[in-house]
């Protein structure tokens, strides 16, 4: 296929590995590992309020999620008023912001976290578009305007979100980077975090190519909702294990997660873990197992971590997932080696190596029905050795093995092992 670039951007579909920037880091130094934190949108949609936001900090810090490394509160869409005011500057709704959005990133900053909020690069954010929120107050045309107001206010990060069925390639680029430019210009450390996909008919652009100059993270799939497989196609709703099939080392956009690296991070969205379903919909919520799965394989992805459930009223179980911190620390990794498929195992069985010499392992069950998953020792690309240490990440266990490990993996959960060479006795 003959390549046309202009300026570093592509003008018309190429392959997956076309970068459209120079630069490999948009913003240097905001985000050396994968950003964890809590997004308001799943929990409480166009209803978020000051109270919200700050109850979901307060359980952030009461819980133990910031300690364990959930350090953003991001507000997402809503949160202004519908008009901007006459200097063209966005305002908070006065209604459910009241002391405006400053006070509320001061709020959220006094509990030792970093607060994020939502905007788009067209006229419209995702609800204006889709009908569900009043006005016209997307950053078209006033990028320098709003990055400097989000600035002011203590911004930390900013969720970019496209909205709009234009797809054309050029007009993304060039708008997604006249924010990003925007933002560096403040002085600000803003993680910015970007969307191409929303509203795109077609392959989502974020999995097709190399946005990592442009955005701290920018979205690979579509939006990720509570079900496994929702069989909407690649331009629709998607569920976990799709997600995961666009996502993995074998898929046609691998190069998506193996882009990853610090200060650039591929975003499969948000985890669902503990975000309730509607039975008898499309949407009935995810077992435990896979939210295990989820929980289990963005940390293999090195994928941010970003909650979406309504955070004061988690249940024990959804709290134990989210601050397991052997998993967190396979995310976290400073080494962000890409994931692979151990050869010969279905695509049933992931590795990756760790800063420590240890391999991450996830034998992970696609199938409705419960399978036993095993893997020689010595397709790990571990030194060899006469015995091996599996520690289970979900239950702290460790086993020592020879020559294989096996597990009986239920139907869409995920074993998550960690696996180095036994000392020597």
């Amino acid at each position: 296929m003959m390549l046309l670039l202009v300026g570093c951007v592509a003008s018309a579909p190429l392959g997956d590995t076309v970068r459209l920037s120079a630069s490999r880091v948009a913003i240097p130094g905001v985000a050396p590992t994968p950003p964890m934190g809590w997004n308001s949108w799943n929990g409480y949609g166009c209803t978020v309020d000051a109270g919200a936001v700050e109850q979901a900090a307060d359980a952030m810090v009461d819980s133990g999620m910031r300690d364990a490394g959930y350090r953003y509160v991001v507000v997402d869409d809503c949160w202004f008023d519908p008009q901007r005011t006459a200097s063209g500057a966005l305002q908070a709704d006065p209604a459910r912001f009241p002391h405006g959005m400053k006070a509320v990133a001061d709020y959220v900053h006094a509990r030792g976290l970093k607060f994020g909020i939502y905007q788009s690069p067209n006229a419209q954010t995702c609800a204006q578009i889709g009908g569900t929120y009043p006005g016209r107050t997307g950053s078209a045309g006033h990028e320098a305007l709003d990055a400097r107001t989000f600035a002011s206010w203590g911004v930390d990060y900013l969720k970019y979100d496209w909205c709009a069925p234009d797809s054309n390639l050029d007009r993304q680029v060039t708008a997604f980077t006249r924010m990003r430019d925007a933002l560096r210009a403040t002085g600000r450390p803003i993680v910015y975090s970007i969307n191409p996909n929303s509203d795109v008919p077609g392959a989502p652009p974020g999995g097709v190519y190399d946005w990592s100059g442009i955005g701290t993270l920018w979205r690979t799939t579509n939006d990720a909702y509570p079900g496994w497989a929702l069989g909407q196609g690649p331009a629709g709703d998607q569920g976990i294990r799709e997600i995961l099939d666009a996502m993995g080392p074998t898929a046609t956009t691998a190069g998506s997660a193996s882009r990853s690296g610090p200060d650039h991070w591929a975003d499969p969205d948000m985890l669902e873990v503990g975000v309730p379903g509607v039975l008898g919909t499309a949407y009935p919520g995810l077992t435990p197992a896979e939210q295990r799965t989820q929980f289990g394989m963005w940390s293999m992805l090195a994928a941010p971590l970003i909650a979406g459930n309504a955070l004061p009223y988690m249940n024990e179980a959804t709290w134990r997932l989210l601050t397991n911190r052997d998993v967190i620390a396979v995310d976290q990794d400073s080494l962000a080696t890409p994931v692979s498929v151990v050869p010969g195992t279905d695509e049933k069985v992931w590795r990756r190596a760790l800063s420590d010499g240890s391999v991450a392992v996830a034998l992970w069950n696609n199938g409705n029905a419960d399978t036993r998953i095993s893997v020689p020792c010595n397709a790990l690309g571990l030194p060899s050795a006469d015995r091996y240490v599996a520690r289970n990440l979900w239950t702290g266990s460790p086993a020592q093995v020879t020559g294989s490990i096996a597990a009986d993996v239920a139907a869409h959960d995920t074993v998550l092992l960690r696996v180095n060479p036994a000392p020597a006795t």
